[in-house]
């Protein structure tokens, strides 16, 4: 492990990113899919200025100084059931690996989860393509149930 990872959780922060951290999550999102390609950071600042410009979406990351090595992706979603209450959607999780197993992730879905409820979600769902046991029971001990059944369908591949 790093001299950085041995930092206490009292020296992490946890925000929303910001238009100056970009470099560092990405750099944080390569530990979460490794085979994706970097994307170029024009066309990341881009996309970026998309997700901030995103009424209702939030990256939150735990920061060691100025590094993220923790984070999770909230969009809080207007509905017009349940009284018209929104519903959360977390996505991205991820920890960098000199970071794991210290409860940062964790840390990050708890805000996230707050943040849902302060906006008056009535739940908030997540869903994972992992069927390691530690990662599902990781979920539960978050506080989430496995009590629905989640379905997706992906965009064919274009050659």
């Amino acid at each position: 492990m790093s001299q950085a990872a041995v930092e206490s959780a009292a020296d992490i922060v946890i925000r929303p990113i910001e238009i100056a951290d970009l470099p560092t999550l990405l750099a944080l999102y390569q530990h979460l899919n490794a085979e994706d390609p970097m994307l170029d950071l024009p066309f990341a600042e881009r996309r970026f200025a998309e997700i901030l410009a995103h009424s209702g979406m939030t990256i939150f990351a735990a920061f060691a100084g100025d590094k993220a090595v923790s984070s999770v992706t909230l969009v809080v979603i207007p509905n017009l059931t349940r009284g018209g209450a929104s519903y959360a959607l977390l996505e991205n999780v991820v920890t960098h690996s000199d970071y794991r197993k210290r409860g940062l992730a964790g840390m990050v879905i708890q805000k996230a989860v707050t943040t849902a409820w302060g906006k008056n979600c009535y739940k908030a769902m997540l869903l994972t393509g992992s069927k390691d046991p530690a990662t599902l029971r990781f979920y539960a001990n978050c506080g989430f149930v496995q009590d629905k059944t989640g379905f997706q369908i992906r965009r064919p591949a274009i050659a």
